[in-house]
């Protein structure tokens, strides 16, 4: 078997996956030629009806792959299928019936919203676009998502964003982006702006909705409590590239990359009671994704770094049923 079959093997999609990432680049052009390397080459699964939690520290590139899975922009190479169609080759009349299938939720739920229009026109916009239905029936459908995200739609429907806290902002954004029934739905940081309180609410919320209508979840986030919460698998990401993917409880529990131990070591425990572990603490500055390192992009702050980790970019291996690292000298 060569390399890439191998590789091909150990990436291989679950069974019944749903969205299916592969080799995804994602560039942006600077003056004088040089690119943004924000995405270099990752490829991931979700299946159907799970929840995938994609993590790793400001700059990594979680929201650049997360748009460019949903075609904004097109990412610079590779393929995206959603189901049996393949996002990539589709223009025009035909991508814009697909997007009916997949929705996003941004990080402010504030700015998300256009302060110029009622709540009632902001989440029947989708409705519209579509040419789903008359004015009646579109506030008709508004109301009931309303009232299923917790919000009073008699008292929601006429007021503007303003007169909304952060918290009822963001319901108000899963609404619309629940209005077309889609089946992804990307949330980037959908918590990271609101007190903590307000996150658990939100975070239950999005996973009844999920059960409710069959949601398979693609959850950006930084804080890695949440993303233990909320998912079933996680994969880890650091400078523009994959560095582990395994269920939830797998790599809390056993982290393989150095890099998924650091982050995991950050993380605080909410136990008054219990001493707190030493930081695994990182040398260095996060390099520039203008001109990132050779090799594995993590060795410039790596305490395990060889100088095999200069010359060869590690690839993807499977350490066990569903649990994958790209290191060339993982923990485990």
């Amino acid at each position: 078997m060569t390399v890439q079959e191998r590789i091909r093997e150990d990436h291989a999609a679950p069974a019944g996956a749903f969205l299916d990432v592969r080799d995804m680049v994602v560039e942006y052009p600077l003056a004088g030629g040089a690119k943004v390397h924000a995405v270099s080459g990752i490829s991931f699964q979700v299946a159907k009806g799970e929840t995938l939690g994609l993590v790793g520290e400001s700059g990594c590139g979680k929201s650049s792959a997360a748009r460019a899975v949903l075609q904004l922009p097109r990412p610079t190479s590779g393929a995206v299928r959603l189901g049996e169609e393949e996002l990539t080759h589709l223009r025009g009349a035909a991508l814009q019936r697909a997007r009916r299938r997949f929705q996003m939720i941004f990080q402010d739920p504030i700015a998300s919203l256009n302060p110029r229009r009622r709540i009632r026109d902001i989440v029947a916009a989708p409705l519209e676009i579509v040419g789903e239905g008359d004015r009646a029936a579109r506030y008709k459908r508004v109301a009931e998502m309303l009232d299923l995200v917790g919000l009073n739609a008699d008292q929601a429907m006429e007021r503007r964003p303003h007169e909304f806290s952060g918290g009822q902002c963001q319901r108000i954004s899963i609404a619309r982006a629940l209005i077309l029934r889609p089946d992804l739905l990307v949330c980037d940081e959908p918590v990271s702006a609101l007190d903590v309180s307000v996150q658990a609410q939100i975070l239950n919320l999005l996973e009844d909705l999920k059960h409710r209508f069959g949601l398979t979840l693609l959850f950006i986030s930084h804080d890695l409590a949440v993303v233990k919460h909320v998912s079933d698998r996680v994969a880890v990401m650091y400078l523009g590239m994959m560095c582990e993917t395994a269920d939830a409880q797998s790599i809390y529990r056993r982290p393989a990359h150095p890099y998924t131990r650091t982050l995991l070591s950050a993380a605080p425990e909410p136990d008054p009671g219990r001493k707190p572990a030493p930081l695994d603490m990182l040398a260095g500055e996060l390099p520039s994704p203008v001109n990132p390192p050779s090799g594995c992009r993590f060795r410039t702050r790596c305490p395990m770094a060889q100088a095999r980790c200069a010359a060869e970019v590690p690839q993807m291996r499977r350490l066990a049923p569903g649990h994958a690292v790209a290191c060339h000298f993982p923990l485990q």
